[in-house]
């Protein structure tokens, strides 16, 4: 069974010419229509705008599902997110939010996050990991440098 993505993971990745990553990991994604109404808000960025105006093939979004209640201390897109994941079943969620991410682990579900997406890809020799967390630090998207060195001398342990 495929992920349900949020807003996050799906705006960086495109932000940084690493969306296609995902269908490489997954094959298809979901998403919920939440998620595509942020992803084509006025305030976001204009690719990430006219990418979710025609999404690829391997992008379903689903309408919301009426199952979120239990996550009324999320913003919206997160509550879709995991709403749509009980609904469809799936094992994994592709977020970044960090109380997201710990609703999604209470209720059961992996989650991996737009970090997890580029260390599998670099795994699999799909991206350059160092490449992309400098596109990455030209974002919004933060996270600490300790982290990032901590994937890549990981990485470079995992390769013979």
């Amino acid at each position: 069974m495929s992920p349900v993505a949020d807003t996050g993971p799906l705006n960086y990745l495109i932000l940084i010419g690493e969306v296609e990553l995902l269908p490489a990991l997954f094959g298809y994604v979901a998403a919920p229509k939440a998620v595509a109404r942020e992803m084509a808000h006025e305030g976001a960025p204009d690719v990430v705008r006219h990418w979710v105006a025609e999404p690829p093939a391997w992008l379903h979004i689903h309408d919301d599902a009426a199952d979120g209640a239990d996550f009324a201390a999320l913003h919206a897109g997160e509550r879709a997110v995991l709403a749509l994941a009980r609904a469809l079943n799936a094992p994994l969620v592709v977020m970044d939010d960090r109380r997201g991410v710990a609703a999604a682990l209470a209720s059961g579900f992996a989650a991996i996050g737009t970090l997890g997406v580029l260390y599998r890809s670099a795994l699999r020799g799909a991206v350059d990991l160092r490449a992309a967390f400098d596109r990455l630090s030209r974002t919004n998207f933060r996270a600490k440098p300790e982290l990032l060195e901590s994937l890549l001398a990981r990485l470079t342990l995992s390769k013979p």
